[in-house]
């Protein structure tokens, strides 16, 4: 069995951004060699995901109104977390819901997805530097 590891960095503009990372985990995937296995794909900051879903921007727009409606970022002082000094309690909460990692199989030295499948970066706390790993196993 094989294996490869990669880390994408991304710094965003924007407090909350959502950024389509499929086509650097097929680069990814490519540079592995490996034809059978799984590719796992994880933010690793405890304010950021990963996803699967579409891409669409009436989509991307339907999760920045509903995460903001589940866990506004203001008022501040409503999250406990705030009190450490902190102003992102809502981004933990946003990453909670959006899930901290992917796994997709890999066949054919191909991504696995099913119709509209693409993965997404989804970033709450913005504005600085922060790492997704992407790990493949597998074979040849």
């Amino acid at each position: 069995m094989k294996s490869f590891r990669k880390e994408l960095v991304f710094t965003t503009k924007n407090r909350v951004e959502f950024i389509n990372i499929t086509s650097q985990v097929n680069e990814a995937l490519a540079e592995s060699g490996i034809k059978e296995g799984l590719c796992l794909v994880n933010a690793m900051h405890i304010t950021a995901s990963v996803f699967i879903n579409d891409h669409e921007s009436g989509l991307w727009n339907d999760y920045q109104n509903w995460l903001e409606k589940l866990a506004p970022h203001e008022p501040v002082s409503q999250y406990l977390h705030n009190r450490t000094g902190e102003d992102n309690g809502d981004a933990h909460l946003k990453r909670q819901i959006m899930g901290r990692e992917v796994t997709v199989a890999v066949t054919g030295g191909q991504l696995d997805f099913g119709p509209w499948e693409q993965i997404f970066y989804g970033e709450f706390d913005g504005r600085r530097r922060k790492r997704v790993l992407i790990k493949i196993i597998g074979e040849s």
